[in-house]
């Protein structure tokens, strides 16, 4: 599957109006060629619409320019050389719709009209590659902004132990909404600063628990995200059925699952053993086979700090149904 590049969905969100030129020199059909070839030079501009009463008659490219000096017809007015009916865009259509058109018409500039048809711009490639990078651009500063405030929450606040806990409830069966726990905690620990890393391992686990709980539970759990200075502290809970065999279930390829599970793509066996993997401590149980409590830990500096609390951390009891 193609990856979409954040500039390539710029490309349907940004409209016309956006990234458009709004003061746009204007002459009249009475205006005479050799008048519009200083303008065309001095302002650098490779085209110039044609207006009278507010209407929009034409359009002077350079091409017409050029056929004129080749007849030697400076003489003539913008109304007898100007390209009749020319091809407009919509200020509220998306920037695709203007690289489609440049790429199938050649064109190097087009106007742009309102709802009512009245211009109220002109369009350029340029036009579409400045707009585009200052919206990146705003969108990075943006982010760094909101990164940065965020990553100084635990500076900020005063307490003996500061913690942000984020809770998802899971649905049993629930596809449609699959890796969303995973992703807005990756997303937060990204925010928070947390080191890449670790963040990319956190999401790896946080996934694997998540469909566990979707692929393997009657009714669901829920997926609890503690995030602390120096670690992260991840908890799965389902409302059952619990794990007969602890010690099998951790075994890489053991599976239970059921065929329909198997006719999807999943139940190879390999999620405990992946959270495993990706964690710096992990502890699974199933308290008399009724339900399961994953706890998964990650340290952000790849070890415990002696600051971190000690300790046990507190049993979580089954969800109530």
């Amino acid at each position: 599957m193609a990856q979409i590049t954040r500039l390539q969905e710029l490309f349907y969100e940004v409209k016309i109006g956006e990234v458009m030129t709004r003061k746009v020199i204007q002459v009249t059909p009475q205006t005479p060629m050799s008048e519009i070839r200083k303008l065309l030079r001095e302002h650098r501009i490779s085209g110039i619409p044609v207006m009278q009463d507010g209407r929009l008659e034409g359009i002077i490219s350079i091409e017409d320019l050029i056929k004129t000096l080749a007849e030697s017809a400076m003489d003539a007015t913008a109304g007898e050389r100007m390209t009749r009916n020319p091809v407009t865009l919509r200020q509220n259509e998306p920037v695709v719709v203007a690289i489609n058109h440049f790429a199938t018409l050649g064109y190097g500039r087009f106007l742009v009209v309102d709802e009512k048809g009245q211009m109220v711009g002109i369009v350029t490639r340029g036009d579409i590659i400045e707009g585009l990078l200052k919206k990146m651009e705003v969108e990075y500063h943006e982010e760094e902004i909101r990164r940065y405030r965020v990553s100084h929450i635990f500076e900020d606040v005063v307490s003996d132990r500061t913690s942000i806990v984020l809770r998802y409830n899971i649905l049993a069966r629930d596809f449609k909404h699959a890796g969303e726990a995973s992703s807005n905690i990756k997303l937060i620990l990204t925010r928070l600063g947390a080191p890449l890393e670790v963040v990319r391992r956190a999401a790896v686990a946080t996934y694997e628990a998540e469909m566990n709980i979707i692929l393997h539970t009657t009714e669901g759990g829920e997926i609890v995200a503690e995030i602390q200075p120096g670690r992260l502290i991840l908890r799965a809970v389902d409302r059952g059925p619990g794990i007969p065999d602890i010690a099998k279930a951790m075994q890489p390829g053991f599976s239970t699952a059921a065929e329909w599970i198997r006719e999807l793509g999943f139940g190879a066996g390999m999620g405990l053993s992946n959270i495993q993997r990706c964690a710096n401590e992990m502890k699974l149980e199933s308290p008399g086979q009724k339900y399961t409590l994953l706890e998964a830990i990650f340290y952000f500096n790849g070890k415990k700090e002696e600051s971190t609390p000690r300790g046990e951390t507190e049993k979580k009891k089954p969800i109530e149904s």
